[in-house]
């Protein structure tokens, strides 16, 4: 398994993602195409590297913010960038009532990039208001 180029920019494993498996699984494809009301040719997914950060199953015609700001600093993904963590990865969520753990790595990078203080007084609230009521920003 070539983990490098199967981890997205933003550090997502595409590896563990439905998508990449419905490559070679026609059940899983089929459910995936049913679900996202997408033609079966489209529910599946071979990671963003591979597309050069487009995701063609959402119809994306241009590279998502995050590919956008990583290729022209020649950085593999967003840790080894002196921004990280920005806003770039921030988890927008619809649904985000169903899913708030997302918020506590991006919480704790912040922490650890403002330190606790800072971070209470000038970005928390922001990050709930975002994650609670923002919607997905490409």
């Amino acid at each position: 398994m070539d983990y490098a180029n199967l981890t997205a920019p933003c550090g997502l494993d595409c590896f563990n993602c439905p998508m990449y498996a419905a490559q070679e699984n026609e059940k899983l494809r089929a459910m995936i195409a049913q679900r996202f009301d997408i033609s079966p040719d489209k529910a599946q997914c071979p990671g963003c590297r591979a597309q050069g950060g487009i995701m063609d199953f959402f119809g994306w015609t241009e590279p998502c913010k995050v590919w956008r700001c990583i290729e022209p600093k020649g950085l593999h993904n967003c840790s080894e960038c002196g921004d990280f963590p920005c806003d770039h990865l921030h988890p927008y969520a619809d649904l985000a009532a169903e899913r708030p753990h997302n918020t506590k790595v991006f919480n704790l990078a912040l922490i650890k990039k403002m330190g606790l203080e800072p971070w209470a007084k000038e970005k928390a609230a922001q990050v709930k208001e975002t994650y609670y009521q923002g919607k997905l920003e490409l």
